[in-house]
């Protein structure tokens, strides 16, 4: 478990409508949330799971960014990944959570540890916090998060399902 997490928007939306706030817990105890992704949840309507999510949680902790890393700039992402990676460069030992395809290959080429909405799941299901991980990714499913059957299947295997 690392020191800090600071997720994006998408891993915060899927979670929250699938109602499994929660399984952040699995990445750190301390969930930070910057104001550029909460700005961006925050124009969805007051009763949006989410925006209830980041009013109702008190280990969802908004924090201002910080400048953005000319690094990150550099990939042109969007501004909640912008704001996750730049953070996670600035504090190292914090932990980027995010699914975007570019993020995650910034993150990895700049050695910036991440992990994704499936991810947490599948460290949730190997530590024992889940008895299986499968209902829990269709869910997420049902609750927006695409996912291709063989990404599934291939996750799955990893912990034995």
């Amino acid at each position: 478990m690392s020191e800090a997490a600071v997720v994006d928007a998408s891993p915060l939306i899927y979670l929250a409508h699938a109602n499994l706030i929660d399984l952040l817990r699995v990445a750190s105890l301390q969930i930070l949330v910057p104001m550029t992704v909460s700005r961006e949840i925050r124009r969805r309507s007051a009763t949006d799971p989410t925006v209830q999510a980041l009013d109702n949680t008190p280990w969802l902790r908004e924090v201002e960014p910080g400048p953005d890393s000319p690094r990150v700039v550099l990939w042109a992402l969007g501004p909640g990944e912008t704001s996750v990676l730049s953070w996670s460069l600035a504090h190292p030992g914090s932990l980027a959570i995010l699914d975007d395809l570019a993020g995650r290959r910034c993150a990895e080429a700049l050695e910036i540890p991440l992990i994704g909405t499936l991810g947490l799941v599948l460290r949730a299901k190997s530590r024992g916090d889940l008895p299986a991980a499968r209902p829990v990714v269709e869910r997420l499913r049902e609750a927006g998060m695409y996912l291709s059957d063989s990404v599934l299947s291939r996750a799955l295997a990893l912990v034995g399902e």
